[in-house]
């Protein structure tokens, strides 16, 4: 009985340090990784940004070029939810944001959130194989300032 209590007892303890442990621990940043440090599996910095992929991010470096500063770029491949500056194949985007982290020679640039199309999805384009059944003015869809339309998809 003593043995079944003390197990109870340090179970328990165990149980509560994990939890506090979880709550404790940093919440991670969603921003790019700076150059050199270890990135997510899927993005890296480049001096190029390769067919296939978007960017992120860029940033003024001298690695890239044989003299003086060149354009640096977090890219990776496109995907529902991510906020990219370019638009991937197959995308459209919900919503966009004037940003600094796109600029390749200085100013504000639009970032996009991509969006996988699909039937009942608000979307700023129109992609193919879509048409859409209703519209609504919003700023969300801005890249100069001003209203834009976004559209209510539905596949064909």
């Amino acid at each position: 009985m003593i043995r079944s209590k003390l197990r109870t007892l340090l179970l328990c303890g165990g149980s509560a340090a994990v939890l506090l442990a979880t709550a404790l621990a940093p919440a991670t940043a969603s921003a790019s990784p700076a150059p050199g440090a270890t990135a997510a599996a899927a993005g890296f910095w480049s001096c190029t940004v390769p067919p296939g992929y978007t960017f992120t991010s860029t940033q003024q470096t001298l690695n890239c070029g044989d003299s003086g500063f060149r354009t640096y770029y977090f890219v990776q491949p496109p995907a529902d939810g991510l906020w990219a500056c370019t638009l991937g194949d197959g995308f459209t985007y919900s919503s966009t944001q004037n940003t600094l982290d796109c600029s390749t020679g200085g100013g504000f640039r639009t970032k996009y959130l991509l969006r996988t199309p699909k039937t009942g999805l608000w979307a700023c384009t129109v992609p193919s194989g879509f048409t859409y059944t209703s519209t609504q003015s919003t700023l969300d869809c801005s890249t100069s300032g001003g209203f834009r339309t976004k559209y209510l998809l539905r596949a064909f």
